[in-house]
Formats: structure tokens, sequence, C-alpha cells
């Protein structure tokens, strides 16, 4: 079995290492459950993000994202932690899904209290964030000039989305790759470690 995400405190995870099939997971390292794991780097993802708004001058941050995820709270610590004494500060919003309107719903909340004040949104992935910026256009707050925005996976929507969405790429094909070699693996009975991919922030518009 290939497992495509671990689910919040790695659930699913457990339910499939009950079967005893040979699993691999897509993820991030969880020493509670562990496996064997293919996944993004998902820390170096996060401090990439970090030191772009660092570059642009934000200070008022926003993370985006349910960190009862692996793979969310590795990216929210790597974010956290590059950002020095300002990770500190970082305000976490815990959205009810990884859609567009889940992004729209906890940014336009966010905006409507008025006395919160933030320059950057760092989403967990492409649709919160771009949720998040038509929260934001629609209550004429420009992006970036007033609050940048990044999302996370890079996704096809990411670049024709407007204004064109800065992402972390993930080299999901790469992994797909991987996943495949290494369930092979368990079944064969060879050797099997887990393993990680780099991520790229590519840069755009927001």
């Amino acid at each position: 079995m290939i497992l495509l995400g671990q689910g919040s405190h790695g659930e699913a995870v457990q339910a499939l290492q009950r079967t005893g099939l040979p699993l691999v997971v897509w993820g991030a390292p969880d020493a509670e459950h562990p496996c064997i794991l293919v996944g993004s780097d998902n820390r170096a993802g996060g401090a990439s993000v970090a030191e772009h708004f660092l570059a642009c001058g934000r200070k008022q941050l926003v993370f985006l994202g349910d960190i009862n995820h692996a793979e969310i709270h590795e990216r929210y610590a790597g974010f956290a932690d590059a950002l020095g004494p300002l990770g500190k500060s970082v305000r976490v919003i815990t959205p009810q899904a990884f859609t567009f309107e889940a992004g729209y719903d906890c940014i336009a909340a966010l905006v409507n209290q008025k006395e919160v004040a933030f320059d950057g949104v760092f989403a967990a992935s492409d649709l919160l964030a771009m949720g998040a910026i038509r929260a934001l256009t629609e209550r004429q707050l420009s992006v970036p000039e007033q609050v940048s925005v990044v999302g996370y996976d890079d996704t096809p929507a990411a670049a024709t989305f407007v204004p064109p969405l800065t992402s972390v790429h993930q080299y999901l094909r790469d992994g797909g790759v991987l996943l495949a070699k290494k369930i092979l693996g368990l079944i064969q009975g060879d050797p099997v470690e887990s393993e990680s991919l780099r991520t790229t922030l590519v840069v755009r518009q927001t």
C-alpha cells in the first residue's frame, strides 16, 4: 500500500500499519508513528518562505494550516525557526480543510477583526493561499503591496492565478517514482529506507 498523507496525528498510518501489509507513506517524519517515508524537505520549504518574507520586509506574519498534520507541522517549524525572534509572534490559524473556501473564510474572519494587523500570509497549500488572496482583495487589501501571500505545492493553477502565486515547489513526479520503487522493494524483501526530496521557492507576483 502507498498512503498519500498521514492524516491528523498520524491516524491514517496507524490504521494501515495494523493490516500488516507492505506500506510506504508520502509525508514527513513522525517519531510516534515510524514508517518508510518519501516526502519533501518541508522544514527547508518553510524556511525558504521565511527568508523571502524577511527579504521583503514583512514582520507581522500569519501561518495558515493545520499543524496537527506532520507535513504541515514541519513547514511551520522551518518557517518559525528561520524567522528568528519574529518566529515567536507568528499567528497560527487552523482552517477546516485544505481548500480555497477554507482559506477565504479564515482570512476574511481575520481581516474583519480589524484590530489584527498582518502583512504576510504563508499558506500550507496553494488552494488555501488562493482563497486568502480572494478574501484580501475583496476587502481592498492589495497583494503583494499590503500583504504578501505564499502557497505550498506549486500546483499548475499557481502560475495562472491572478496575480500569479508565489509557492514552494515539490518534486511530486520524482516522489511518485520513489514511492513505487520503495513499495516494490518492500514486496521483494529488499532493504528500504526513507528518503526526502528538496523543495524550491518559485517567486511570482504575490
